[in-house]
């Protein structure tokens, strides 16, 4: 059959070949040793249903420069690179969780346009003159006939301009405008030199994050400036550069505590002006970070999509610190400048992040981090904790220096227990202990609902610690955040207080071991017998009347009470005890996937779509977090065989696309996805989040022949973890025998420190399942 052209990149001088071929029979593949593992990135995934955090192209891993085109500024959903959208309104430097910032435009100037440049600037582009690849944008502005190309170190944007002759070249700086997700305001730019300009910019306040933020930057310029020119009514700046032959390069470092810093973060990463140097340097650190897991066998479609899962599970989150270690601190009253410890040659110990939610990573990026990255595990830690040390909480999602109060509870609880449990951090353990003691009782985090700043009631922990649940509604009338839905709030606390119990444990702190174990049963108390569900009930203990658990958000998180029943990630046998036992619970979630496959495993295919009647009512649901470790609960049901043959169906119906219009249904929450996907095609999941002591592994079903997990030689004493899935194929999806190191594997797990001492996991895969149950439910198939 034809190929079917999905994406062509000409070579345009720079040496970058970019070609995606994807047949419709899909030949098999059985390595890409001989290519480069960025190479097999496709950065167009799902950009038509993007947000402004979503797209990344001319960035770093994590970089606080994520520099990109934008055509679409107006809001946080359906903003930045949005693929269907033909027009260019400014490359933008900074697409973060609640911040954007320092856009700037090349144009050419004339007599007929100058009058009105500065509200009328946005030009057309056309996909066919385009190339992207991590690290690198090209595209060329139909309007101006500019060629524009971009790349960045992890602080400073660099920017190359192709002008045509014989035009009069400007760039504009477009500093007071709507941007994504908040107003930039404020803004200023004034010439400092013969090709240098400095300024700054407000980051307005939002809903999520409601303290001001001030970016400051630095231009360096390989040309003259001729002028710059400020129109009263933006606001904005128009550079015209003196005429030249060359390309115009321009550096852009940012920083949000100085323009001094924001320069020397320029001296510091990028003192030259080789822009393919860059280029080829950010595409190493790409391919150094994605090769970690090398992967055989399976389609070049899967391949493909495989490493740009893995792309997306190594961005998104990203560093506000200087390179001097310098970072802005908004947790207190008053605006600060904090300061990161240094090492003996006088360089910060770990980077400071702004980061979205971690709602959902005990199922995500707590495994794959901590397995594969953990020296990302290990930053994001110690940047949490330095959130502790300035504003006294450990925040579940911070922006901008300060506390956003994202989504709800003490979601970053499992993120560090997890650490901890992995051996990625040793010291400082008790200290971080009382820290996230403080966040699991009053006035700590666990009380405030989404977005609550200033009170502590939306949460309803003191009913929760008083009478074992969280009421819905809560009885007190007002405005106290968003997410009040107390079963959901009820079983999520319950989840991490078992967390904590796990760190209690360690430390020999006893009491207060029994004390949160005692808490994580209060899950309990929201599971109604009579029907079935887990459901809502009063402040008097009521139960909901005429409940329907297919109804969205009816005191659940994003979610129904089909979804949401099965989050009990840390007692999987008390929650079927309540379903009346394993076979009874075996049965009743094999019925709610048969069920939410007639729509995909998913409610539409974008985050807003799950309010519409004809998705929100799926009984499961991988498009959002709540429910997307649903298919390895039966692994621990006794029912091993039906984790892998839905999982392999949840791959092939949700996340195996390789398209614009497809590939997380609009809610990657910078990594989440991206790491679930990776974990489920390579077999490998952790139901309760690697919180346990030398935590567990679950044994899935791999989607490829060969996975090799290249181990992190400063954490773990293995060099390689190895997977093999003999007779692997799109038929062949169960496990039926398990060997690690030439021993039998009898329960399809393995643990945490047996991995990182290296090995070979060797898995028989077959047609048929050897599972002896009496409970026939693949006939219902």
């Amino acid at each position: 059959m034809k190929l079917k052209r999905i994406h062509i990149i000409k070579n345009i001088g720079i040496g970058l070949f970019f070609l995606f071929f994807i047949s419709c029979k899909e030949e098999k593949i059985t390595t890409i040793k001989n290519t480069q593992f960025v190479d097999n990135v496709y950065p167009l995934l799902d950009t038509d249903n993007s947000r402004w955090f979503f797209f990344s192209s001319a960035s770093r891993p994590f970089g606080m420069v994520n520099l990109s085109p934008d055509t679409e500024i107006d809001g946080a959903w359906g903003s930045g690179y949005r693929y269907q959208t033909d027009t260019i309104k400014g490359f933008s430097h900074i697409h973060a969780w609640q911040i954007s910032g320092l856009s700037i435009m090349p144009v050419t100037i004339s007599k007929e346009n100058k009058k009105h440049i500065f509200t009328d600037f946005y030009s057309s582009f056309n996909h066919q003159n385009e190339i992207i690849t991590p690290g690198y944008h090209f595209l060329e502005l139909d309007r101006y006939q500019i060629k524009t190309e971009l790349t960045s170190t992890k602080r400073v944007g660099l920017h190359k301009y192709s002008f045509p002759k014989n035009k009069e070249a400007g760039i504009l700086f477009n500093l007071n405008t709507i941007l994504g997700p908040c107003e930039n305001v404020e803004g200023e730019l004034e010439q400092t030199g013969e090709r240098e300009l400095s300024g700054k910019l407000v980051a307005a306040p939002t809903h999520r994050r409601p303290k001001p933020l001030t970016i400051y930057f630095k231009v360096q310029l390989n040309v003259s400036v001729r002028a710059i020119e400020r129109d009263i009514n933006t606001g904005n700046y128009l550079v015209s550069i003196n005429k030249t032959d060359k390309e115009v390069l321009l550096k852009t470092g940012i920083s949000y505590t100085s323009i001094e810093n924001a320069t020397i973060n320029i001296q510091q990463e990028l003192p030259h002006w080789n822009f393919n140097k860059i280029v080829q340097e950010s595409k190493q650190e790409w391919n150094s970070l994605l090769g970690r897991i090398e992967v055989e066998g399976g389609t070049t479609a899967e391949q493909s999509r495989f490493y740009t899962d893995l792309w997306h599970a190594l961005q998104g989150r990203r560093i506000i610190s200087d390179v001097n270690g310098a970072y802005p601190d908004n947790t207190g009253e008053t605006f600060k400048i904090g300061q990161l410890p240094l090492n003996t040659f006088g360089e910060p110990l770990f980077n400071h992040y702004n980061s979205d939610s971690f709602w959902g990573a005990q199922w995500t990026i707590n495994t794959l981090w901590g397995l594969v990255y953990p020296e990302i595990m290990k930053e994001f830690t110690l940047s949490l904790n330095q959130y502790y040390k300035d504003g006294g909480l450990i925040p579940r999602g911070p922006s901008g220096g300060d506390y956003t109060y994202v989504m709800t509870g003490a979601s970053s609880t499992p993120f560090l227990v997890s650490a901890i449990q992995k051996g990625i951090i040793k010291d400082d353990l008790e200290s971080i202990y009382l820290a996230l003691k403080k966040n699991h009782m009053l006035n700590g985090i666990m009380g405030k609902a989404g977005y609550e700043h200033h009170t502590d009631i939306g949460g309803g922990l003191k009913y929760y610690l008083k009478n074992g649940f969280v009421p819905h509604p809560l009885p007190e009338d007002g405005n106290y955040g968003l997410h009040q839905d107390g079963t959901s709030q009820t079983m999520e606390y319950a989840y991490q207080d078992w967390t904590l119990a796990q760190l209690a444990k360690k430390l020999g702190y006893v009491d207060d071991y029994n004390y949160f174990l005692k808490r994580s049963e209060n899950y309990k108390n929201v599971f109604n017998e009579e029907i079935g569900w887990m459901s809502p009930k009063d402040i008097d203990g009521t139960w909901k009347v005429d409940f329907d658990p297919y109804q969205y958000e009816n005191g659940f998180i994003e979610s129904n009470a089909a979804q949401s029943t099965w989050f009990v990630p840390h007692d999987i046998d008390g929650l079927a005890n309540l379903m009346g036992g394993k076979e009874n619970a075996v049965e009743k979630l094999n019925s709610q996937f048969e069920m939410a496959q007639n729509l995909k495993f998913t409610s539409g295919t974008s985050h807003d779509a799950e309010l519409h009647p004809e998705h929100s009512r799926i009984p499961i649901n991988f498009g959002n977090q709540p429910s997307i470790q649903t298919s390895f609960i039966f692994n621990q049901l006794g029912r091993p065989d039906l984790t892998q043959y839905w999982t392999r169906k949840v791959i092939k119906e949700t996340f195996n696309g390789l398209a614009t219009n497809t590939g997380y249904n609009g809610d990657e929450d910078q990594g989440l996805m991206g790491s679930l996907n990776v974990l489920l095609k390579i077999g490998l999941f952790q139901m309760n989040g690697g919180t346990e002591e030398n935590p567990e592994y679950q044994i899935g079903s791999p989607i490829f022949n060969k996975v090799t997990i290249k181990l992190n030689p400063d954490y773990y004493s293995g060099k390689d973890f190895v997977i093999k899935a003999e007779g692997n194929s799109e038929e062949n999806i169960y496990v039926n025998n398990i060997e690690f190191n030439n021993t039998a594997v009898s329960n399809y797990t393995i643990k945490h420190n047996d991995i990182t001492k290296g090995g070979t996991l060797v898995l028989k895969m077959s047609k048929e399942t050897n599972n002896k149950s009496t409970l026939l439910l693949t006939e219902k198939r």
